[in-house]
């Protein structure tokens, strides 16, 4: 790894400032052919620059981010639309919200994130349940605490659910613009909040869920999907956006608007194992699809295409 002489957080203002001192990227690693900028900040580059673009929820709903993140977000954006060679989407719905921010269709390109979950074992789950403390069946979300998550409907979703016997997980840093103290209120005992966890604790917490939903109001992609059905976990997520591209017809798909759906949706898989057994097979068989050795090679031929 090398470094610009700048810190990050001024090299990404000097970079969208576009002024003339903002240190290119070349001053750290030499003459190269592509640059690839893998968020949202736009580098400053004498080499072609790629961009991946996986969201643009801040421009649904600007209340979705910081007034920092939103300012940060709209000028990124802009430069890429403006400066970029090519732009990459993860997903199809991503795609889409370029065309409708202003992108040139024959500049994007689809190319899909992957997985690499390694499949965790009983003795996984049992250390991982008696780590947090979960003796009941669980239904598992990950994701950071922020408004577009809809974590407020889940918990609401959940609060309906009769059985006394189940309990949620949230899986996630502390975010941004959002409070769940008065929702959690209402579920004392049922809910646990266990923040970030690491890599192995996340992926046998997924392997021991009966049910994971993520009913997000948008995402770009919707990894933490990929991720459940690769541990085998029935899965709910919603129908209007990259989600429900990403988990086709190997999930349940609900309006994440309502609270009704979801918990119906969840009650349905924690009654019916049949059906949680049907989708877990077809999850795991459509996220065995999803590898990042098939992202690297689209990638490449992006890059490949920029130099042409």
């Amino acid at each position: 790894m090398r470094h610009l002489w700048a810190p990050r957080p001024l090299l990404y203002e000097l970079w969208h400032a576009r002024l003339p001192l903002a240190p290119r990227v070349e001053g750290a690693t030499g003459a190269v052919d592509v640059v690839h900028g893998t968020a949202v900040a736009f580098p400053r580059a004498d080499a072609p620059v790629v961009m991946s673009i996986h969201d643009l929820a801040f421009l649904d709903d600007p209340d979705l981010v910081t007034k920092h993140g939103l300012r940060f977000f709209r000028r990124g954006t802009d430069l890429a639309r403006e400066h970029a060679r090519l732009v990459m989407c993860s997903s199809r719905a991503t795609m889409e919200d370029c065309l409708l921010a202003g992108f040139d269709m024959d500049r994007l390109r689809l190319v899909p994130l992957g997985v690499d979950a390694v499949p965790r074992t009983f003795d996984d789950v049992a250390r991982a349940r008696a780590r947090f403390g979960l003796t009941r069946p669980y239904v598992l979300f990950t994701g950071t605490v922020e408004p577009r998550k809809n974590l407020h409907r889940l918990l609401k979703a959940f609060a309906r659910i009769p059985r006394q016997d189940v309990e949620l997980v949230l899986v996630g840093p502390a975010g941004w613009n959002e409070s769940l103290e008065a929702d959690l209120a209402p579920l004392e005992g049922r809910v646990h909040v266990l923040g970030f966890v690491d890599r192995d604790d996340l992926e046998a917490l997924f392997a021991g869920a009966d049910v994971f939903c993520l009913p997000s109001l948008k995402e770009g992609f919707g990894l933490p999907v990929l991720e459940a059905m690769s541990q085998g976990t029935a899965v709910v997520t919603s129908r209007r956006t990259s989600t429900a591209e990403v988990a086709g017809d190997a999930a349940l798909l609900v309006d994440p608007l309502d609270e009704l759906a979801i918990a119906i949706a969840i009650e349905e898989l924690l009654e019916d194992r049949a059906l949680a057994e049907r989708l877990s097979a077809a999850g795991r068989a459509r996220a065995a699809t999803y590898t990042w050795e098939r992202t690297a090679a689209a990638a490449r031929a992006v890059y490949a295409e920029a130099l042409t």
